[in-house]
């Protein structure tokens, strides 16, 4: 064997736990176009469905994830969201992307971060976004485990890449102070409409059926089309204004509570949603939630814009 070939090798290698797919579902990764009923479209997190996959990236010890949403499932350039759990010792190992970029999420706990070769502890629920050309890890040192959550957008449709370096992050140095960026869900953080929300007109802030939500990244701290994630909390009998996505898709996760979702476009329907459900929205549909019960239903919200053209109007307009 040719020495040239073993970089290729040792990436073809790397690249197979990360492609971990869970048990097939309708419309996880429907084609573009193709009609799927909205209640097939919705993926529920089922530890059960996880896969035990051990040294992610040459990282230390074994997690189990799944996904639940594949590749071109909001736009071409989505790759996936992945759902699983790292145990106490386990993580993910540093590792290069020149072509995607992912942030790991977690739902809970603790975990050490690494970005370039820098390392600090963040406290869930948060997450930590490496761009492409960059390089990131993740360690959980314990005692306990850690629920992730993994999303991925390429520069490129159809497009997956990484190189790994081969370092678990295991012992790291930590910076008191993260050196990269990082976002935290924080309901403490959420305001109505009009007042660091998702735009739109303004709520009476006493009011107890207002939709709070804040934009914790926004489309300049992406280098694809990925464009924003927000939090969102829809308080019990509320509803939140009809959303059209006319030029950029959304993924959404549900972090708490149980609602329904309305869903208008080539497929329209409406379907309960609870927590742990994955959906994905596609440009040229409209959504709108609302919650059943009386817990607020708490959703994660990831948007990917068309093209660069329309992330442009994002960032030089106003936030939605």
């Amino acid at each position: 064997m040719k020495p040239t070939l073993l970089p290729v090798i040792l990436v073809a290698i790397a690249l197979a736990p990360v492609r971990a797919q869970g048990p097939a579902v309708s419309g996880r990764s429907s084609a573009p176009g193709e009609l799927v009923g909205l209640s097939q479209r919705i993926v529920h997190t089922d530890p059960a469905g996880y896969r035990p996959s051990p040294a992610v990236h040459g990282g230390a010890g074994t997690m189990s994830f799944t996904a639940l949403l594949n590749r071109g499932a909001v736009t071409p350039e989505f790759n996936f969201l992945h759902r699983g759990v790292i145990p106490a010792g386990a993580g993910i190992g540093h590792h290069f992307h020149n072509v995607v970029e992912e942030m790991f999420v977690i739902l809970d706990g603790e975990a050490q971060f690494t970005i370039d070769g820098r390392t600090a502890t963040i406290k869930g629920p948060a997450g930590v976004l490496c761009r492409a050309g960059h390089s990131h890890a993740i360690y959980n040192p314990g005692p306990g485990p850690v629920q992730w959550m993994n999303l991925n957008v390429s520069l490129i449709p159809g497009v997956y890449d990484n190189v790994d370096l081969g370092d678990t992050r295991v012992g790291a140095a930590l910076d008191p102070i993260p050196t990269f960026m990082t976002m935290r869900l924080d309901r403490s953080q959420l305001r109505p409409a009009g007042g660091r929300g998702r735009g739109g007109a303004a709520a009476p802030a006493p009011d107890p059926k207002a939709v709070l939500s804040q934009r914790v990244l926004g489309p300049a701290v992406f280098s694809t089309t990925w464009s924003y994630v927000d939090h969102v909390v829809v308080p019990p009998g509320a509803t939140t204004a009809e959303l059209p996505h006319d030029s950029v898709g959304e993924a959404y996760y549900v972090l708490a509570g149980e609602g329904t979702i309305s869903v208008n476009g080539a497929a329209s329907g409406t379907a309960p949603v609870r927590t742990g459900d994955a959906i994905p929205i596609r440009l040229g549909e409209s959504t709108q939630f609302t919650t059943v019960g009386s817990a607020p239903l708490e959703l994660f919200v990831m948007g990917v814009a068309r093209d660069m053209a329309a992330k442009t109007q994002l960032l030089t307009g106003v936030p939605r």
